[in-house]
């Protein structure tokens, strides 16, 4: 599944979180599905996950956020999604907040504000 989420095949894995696959599924490293999708710059793929219930604000064992690894990656539309979805721009650590201040990521700030 995990698998699913990086690579971005969003009917496979949208199929299994509605046959029963807990939507906040973790891996070793406390990445779930959202995180990953997010990572890997898979917005179809999160807003499935965040219509089935995935969390927007689950941190990993890093305490990285979905919101944070959006941010990171510069994909407004995930970010967009996200927020959309409730997901905190304070969250995590560093939140994704604080990781567009330092990354010096102005048009990710300014998204973040906006929420």
């Amino acid at each position: 599944m995990f698998d699913l989420a990086r690579a971005g095949d969003t009917d496979e894995l949208a199929a299994s979180v509605t046959a029963g696959l807990p939507p906040n599924l973790t891996n070793d490293k406390g990445d779930t599905l959202l995180i990953l999708a997010a990572y890997h710059n898979h917005p179809a793929t999160v807003a499935a996950l965040l219509e089935r219930g995935a969390d927007p604000d689950r941190v990993n064992d890093r305490g990285q956020t979905a919101l944070a690894a959006a941010v990171f990656r510069r994909n407004a539309e995930t970010v967009g999604a996200l927020l959309a979805a409730g997901a905190d721009p304070d969250a995590g650590t560093p939140s994704a907040a604080a990781t567009a201040e330092f990354f010096n990521l102005p048009e990710m700030a300014t998204l973040l504000r906006r929420s």
